[in-house]
């Protein structure tokens, strides 16, 4: 019995051995490895939002702060908050953002709601005169809790019930913008 239990674990460290080698193959690859930008493409415009149709104030300026630092913060390219002299350019239009009770208390009262923001993002190769990647309705979502015996009934009240929850979903909204440019899923 040992030696059937040895020859087990010997074939199993094998397969275990083998299975990434025949992951790489098929055409696996780890997320965040990607990118598919031209390499002459290293100063970045990223000007400031367009706010369409969200009652969220300032959420333009925040969120185009955030796309800034997250593209900044891949070491590779230089961001520049206009579209003068650049390689590449990020524009982005915020369409609406919504909020909508998603738990209530005992009372039937919300008590936590969810807010989600909608936004056309296009990135553009100035050089080749050519978009790489658009989105004309990306969304992105979050959740918070009310912080006051009040209700939230309209979207710029997200603003006032939880600063938190405006800081978390800007920076889901740049790490989801800049991962998509840079990987082209």
């Amino acid at each position: 019995m040992p030696r059937r239990q040895a020859l087990r674990a010997i074939l199993l460290a094998g397969v275990l051995g083998l299975g990434p080698v025949a992951l790489g193959s098929c055409g696996y690859s780890l997320a965040g490895r990607g990118q598919f930008l031209p390499e002459y493409i290293r100063v970045v415009g990223i000007p400031q939002c367009v706010n369409q149709g969200s009652g969220i104030f300032d959420i333009d300026r925040v969120l185009t702060e955030r796309v800034q630092r997250e593209f900044s913060s891949h070491g590779h390219y230089k961001v520049q908050p206009d579209a003068t002299g650049v390689d590449a350019i990020l524009t982005c239009a915020i369409k609406a953002s919504t909020l909508t009770p998603t738990a209530f208390n005992a009372n039937n009262q919300a008590s936590r709601y969810a807010v989600v923001i909608t936004a056309a993002i296009e990135f553009k190769d100035v050089k080749a005169d050519k978009v790489l990647w658009a989105n004309p309705s990306m969304q992105v979502r979050e959740e918070y809790d009310v912080t006051t015996g009040t209700t939230a009934n309209d979207p710029a009240a997200f603003f006032g019930q939880d600063q938190n929850a405006l800081g978390r979903l800007a920076q889901t909204f740049g790490r989801t913008v800049v991962t998509s440019i840079l990987e082209a899923f």
